[in-house]
């Protein structure tokens, strides 16, 4: 076992070091991060309506941390499996998740004042790193299938 430590010396700092990373993103977000929703999801705001936002800053600063949270993603994924095609395919939906969840926001940000769960749940996806909880344990599924 701990032969085996000492073969992904590399990837195990690399690991760590993108982790911090996300926890950084995560303590700071409030000086880094252009969001009024942070302060709204904090409160009961089950019965209040969306804060006043200037959508442009909004997006601006919801893209630069989906931004940041997809290359630290990519990057583990690729210190993970390094295969191109795994990383080309991840590319790919990220890529797809962005337009898709953008989109879902900003519909329901104008369109359903009613949908706070909703609009919290899509922004959870925008602002979290959870996406590489989901395709880390996939691309694994997939290479232990490969090797039988």
């Amino acid at each position: 076992m701990l032969s085996k430590i000492g073969e992904y010396k590399v990837e195990i700092l690399i690991t760590v070091f993108i982790v911090i990373c996300f926890g950084l993103i995560r303590a700071f977000e409030g000086q880094l991060f252009y969001d009024p929703f942070l302060d709204y999801f904090e409160s009961n705001f089950k019965n209040l309506p969306f804060p006043k936002v200037d959508v442009l800053k909004l997006f601006y600063g919801l893209f630069f941390r989906y931004f940041l949270n997809t290359i630290l993603s990519l990057s583990l994924i690729y210190a993970l499996f390094p295969d191109k095609e795994i990383l080309k395919f991840s590319t790919f939906l990220y890529a797809f998740m962005l337009v898709l969840l953008f989109v879902l926001f900003f519909v329901i940000l104008n369109y359903f004042p009613d949908g706070n769960w909703l609009l919290f749940y899509v922004r959870r996806f925008i602002i979290q790193p959870i996406l590489i909880l989901l395709f880390i344990p996939a691309f694994y599924y997939q290479q232990q299938n490969f090797k039988k």
